[in-house]
C-alpha cells in the first residue's frame, strides 16, 4: 500500500470512527508528549502513565496536550501502560457524552457556562493560520507612509 493510499484510511478512520470504548479501553487526556511516539497521559482517576502511539499513526496524526485519546491496557508494561486506539475529536467527544460513556472527571464546568454563552454560529471550529501575525498599522506609521508619498511627489515635479 502506498503511503498516499495509507494516509487516506488512517485519515478516514480518525475522522469516521464513533465506536464506544471496550470495558478494557480507557479514555484519558493528554498531558504531554515525552518524544519518541510516547505520551503522558492521565486517567479520569488521576493516575498517570505513558502511552504509545501506534505505527498506523506515527507521521499521519497529530495530537497535542489537553485532546482526549482512548487507550488499549498493556499489562505488561512498567512505564509504558497503554497504547493509543483512537483519537477523539470534538464530535467524538460528543457523542460519547450524548451516550453517557464520558467520564464526569473531564467533564469541565467552564466548558457547560462557555457553551451556554456562545452562538451556535461561531466560526470557532474553523482554522486559523497562526504562522501568520496581524499586527495593526499604528496612525504614526501611517503618518510617515503618506509623508514619504508626498516627498517623493514634490521630488518629481520639481
Amino acid at each position: 500500500m502506498t503511503s498516499v493510499t495509507k494516509k487516506k484510511y488512517v485519515k478516514t478512520e480518525v475522522l469516521n470512527t464513533y465506536d464506544l470504548p471496550t470495558n478494557e479501553q480507557k479514555i484519558v487526556k493528554v498531558l504531554q508528549s515525552c518524544g519518541n511516539n510516547l505520551h503522558e497521559v492521565i486517567t479520569p482517576e488521576g493516575d498517570q502513565f505513558l502511552a504509545s502511539m501506534p505505527t498506523k499513526f506515527r507521521k499521519y496524526v497529530w495530537i497535542k496536550r489537553g485532546d482526549f485519546v482512548v487507550v488499549d491496557p498493556i499489562l505488561e508494561g512498567v512505564k509504558v501502560k497503554g497504547e493509543i486506539a483512537i483519537i477523539l475529536r470534538k464530535d467524538q467527544i460528543k457523542h460519547y457524552k450524548e451516550q453517557g460513556v464520558w467520564p464526569k472527571a473531564f467533564s469541565d464546568p467552564n466548558e457547560k457556562v462557555a457553551r451556554r454563552s456562545s452562538n451556535s454560529d461561531d466560526d470557532d471550529d474553523l482554522f486559523v493560520n497562526t504562522n501568520r501575525c496581524d499586527y495593526p498599522t499604528s496612525s504614526s506609521e501611517e503618518e510617515e507612509e503618506e509623508e514619504d508619498d508626498e516627498e517623493s511627489d514634490d521630488d518629481e515635479a520639481g
